[in-house]
């Protein structure tokens, strides 16, 4: 058994771990929004407009507690999300119907969309990972959907089948007035209370917003017409992802450390004390190197 949510040499850790994974979290909700009943649960149920930061704050949680996190706190930290979940409904201005906001296909979209956006971004960015690598996070990623309620079967398991799913829901995708407002928040947020003196810099925030937006997909970047289309974009957005990430991974653990809230920072600090403990090798910042007598990576076997 691994001391963490996810065993140390998984594909998932090579993609958590990638600090362009900021990028690829505000591509997850810019993507998801595109989904009108999503939206509008997102809108009514949730603090987004008030606190869109301490929206991608918590994301980042999760995605860091159901990754390195002990599985005691990934199934608590599950739980707790599936309880908010399960009490709240929300009302689609457009047909009257109430909704549930852990309602299935709900759930899917927002894994979906999440788990994509992860993976596409990541790996533009410059993150080098084989096909089968890729099948590989997206199987190990219906794991992690087991957390907010879902089956492993109920998500896409391979990269040919995520596709399926995402050409699928595709007519089904069109922007609200709500999404065009949650995109616009994206680009320029509040800075939260515990970076407030950054706040003078909040300028420097648009880039990389923008940078998030050209990241979706064309048609994506057609519904929305938020920003402009320009000759040579998708170039210079690969580009531009590939610069940030080799900046951010300059940026010194202690310094970086300041972007999460003590929750997720303490988690942190708890898993690399347990794989220490393990035996595993800990050397630049969260990268696992290994421990005497490891399994290999791909044989199937759970320690």
């Amino acid at each position: 058994m691994e001391p963490t949510a996810a065993a140390p040499d998984s594909v998932t850790w090579k993609v958590h771990l990638d600090r362009t994974m900021w990028i690829a979290g505000v591509r997850a909700l810019m993507l998801q929004a595109l989904h009108p009943v999503a939206m509008r649960g997102v809108w009514q149920r949730s603090d987004f407009r008030e606190d869109p930061t301490g929206r991608l704050l918590r994301t980042a949680h999760f995605v860091a507690v159901t990754t390195y996190g002990s599985p005691d706190e990934a199934r608590e930290l599950g739980e707790r999300v599936r309880r908010v979940h399960r009490a709240l409904t929300f009302t689609d201005p457009d047909t009257g119907r109430t909704h549930r906001v852990d309602q299935h296909d709900l759930l899917v979209w927002v894994h979906c969309a999440e788990v994509s956006s992860y993976l596409e971004t990541t790996v533009r960015a410059g993150l080098r990972l084989t096909p089968a690598e890729c099948d590989r996070y997206i199987d190990e990623q219906s794991r992690t959907a087991e957390h907010v309620g879902l089956h492993r079967d109920d998500v896409p398991r391979d990269t040919a089948s995520l596709r399926r799913y995402l050409a699928r829901v595709r007519p089904q995708l069109r922007v609200t007035p709500e999404a065009g407002q949650a995109v616009r928040f994206l680009l320029r947020p509040d800075v939260p209370e515990h970076l407030a003196a950054l706040a003078p810099l909040r300028p420097l925030w648009f880039p990389f917003g923008a940078l998030s937006y050209y990241t979706l997909p064309a048609w994506a970047r057609h519904a929305y017409r938020i920003l402009p289309e320009v000759p040579g974009a998708p170039t210079a957005t690969t580009e531009g992802l590939r610069l940030l990430r080799a900046g951010l991974h300059r940026i010194p653990e202690h310094h970086y450390n300041r972007i999460f809230d003590e929750a997720t920072v303490r988690s942190a600090d708890e898993a690399k004390k347990r794989l220490v403990a393990a035996g595993y090798r800990i050397e630049e910042g969260f990268r696992v190197r290994g421990r005497p007598g490891a399994v290999p990576a791909g044989t199937g076997v759970r320690r």
